[in-house]
């Protein structure tokens, strides 16, 4: 069986929407920069057009409107980083509201509603999002925002989005369904398209693909969402400059071609590291053996580079596994075109409760990949002799 097939047409959205060379008196075919801060007016005050850059500034109009496309969205929000996008969907809270989170999510995420977002009288339930049972019993009458990833982070879970998106609806048109999809993008999974409200991401991981920008985003169709949004965007000021916004519009060009490219690296390094005697367990959506590779199958039009594995061993055999990749690089984040490996116990999850983690299975010998765009058999080789390494510790 495989994923589901991707309509025609990504990659000439990814190109053409939002970049029409008539929308500058130069004609430019690549949009320019536009560094000016504040935009001359004609009369006071001037309900169309620009007028101060944090309200709206014409580069990122142009990455906001070619965002929305690829995601068949009808607005696009572009933020100084994921977790300000994350925050501004917080900030839509008021004191005595409620959030329902899936129990898996990035640690920042989980920090930032744990530890910020529970200083203003807003509460949060973090449960299981594949056990629909409980997942609808801890909803509250005062629920107001339903957070989840798919796949989850660190532990790549696949959430049955649109299960979820029924309970949500039938509870009540107040609540908002946001789906964290930095891990598959546009390209792989469309969570509108399954009934979410909200689609959040981490550009600064596969979208932006370069490992050169810091950047959050957004996109809906709802009017009524996108004016609460818009209004925190350039209330909170939490927005990403110009050349950064021309950074990621330049990379969506070539999303379509990157994603293939991680996808068939990672299934390939996947089913390696199955078959190795010191890998304990490999968590890949692509793979027979994940508990929910028939969601993935229904869902997503494919798989990303990111994905876990268990070696047999504690922190002693990851630490030795880790000091002898050659091409991996030890560090944080995902999604550029270079290969990353990473401990989410001691590093992109060390903020979780070790309680949590331990339930979860947040262990020091739970391995995370970010696999790039390099030659897959280079890529192998390398793990190969780190795992034979790390058996020997």
């Amino acid at each position: 069986m495989s994923f589901r097939v991707q309509p025609k047409g990504f990659a000439t959205k990814s190109i053409h929407a939002g970049q029409e060379p008539e929308q500058w008196k130069s004609n430019a075919v690549i949009p320019p920069i536009s560094l000016s801060t504040n935009f001359k007016q004609n009369f006071p005050p001037e309900k169309d057009g620009f007028k101060y850059s944090r309200g709206g500034n014409p580069t990122r109009k142009v990455l906001e409107t070619c965002l929305a496309a690829l995601d068949n969205a009808k607005y696009g929000l572009t933020f100084s980083s994921g977790l300000g996008a994350t925050t501004a969907v917080l900030s839509m809270l008021s004191a005595g509201d409620h959030i329902v989170v899936g129990d898996d999510i990035y640690g920042g995420t989980n920090r930032l509603i744990r530890q910020i977002t529970s200083r203003f009288g807003i509460s949060a339930t973090f449960v299981d999002p594949t056990n629909l049972e409980a997942f609808k019993a801890a909803f509250k009458p005062e629920t107001k925002l339903v957070w989840i990833e798919s796949p989850t982070n660190p532990l790549i879970t696949i959430v049955d989005i649109k299960a979820i998106s029924v309970i949500c609806h039938q509870i009540g048109d107040h609540i908002t369904l946001a789906v964290d999809n930095t891990f598959l993008t546009s390209y792989f999974q469309r969570p509108l398209e399954l009934g979410a409200d909200l689609v959040c991401y981490s550009l600064t991981k596969y979208m932006n693909g370069h490992t050169d920008v810091v950047m959050g985003g957004l996109t809906m169709n709802s009017d009524k969402l996108y004016q609460a949004l818009k209004f925190l965007q350039n209330s909170c000021g939490i927005v990403p400059s110009p050349f950064d916004c021309y950074q990621v519009n330049r990379s969506l060009k070539t999303l379509s071609l990157r994603m293939e490219k991680h996808q068939s690296n990672a299934l390939a390094i996947a089913k390696f590291l199955e078959s190795h005697a010191f890998v304990d367990k490999v968590l890949h959506p692509g793979l027979v053996s994940h508990p929910q590779h028939e969601i993935a199958l229904q869902q997503t039009y494919g798989y990303s580079g990111v994905f876990s594995f268990y070696i047999k061993g504690d922190l002693k055999q990851s630490t030795a596994f880790f000091k002898a990749l050659k091409l991996f690089t030890l560090a944080e984040s995902l999604g550029g075109y270079e290969s990353l490996a990473e401990l989410p116990s001691l590093m992109t999850h060390a903020s979780v409760p070790l309680e949590d983690r331990l339930k979860l299975g947040i262990t020091d010998s739970l391995i995370r990949l970010s696999v790039g765009l390099e030659d897959s058999e280079d890529l192998i080789s390398d793990l190969q002799q780190a795992l034979d390494i790390a058996a020997k510790a």
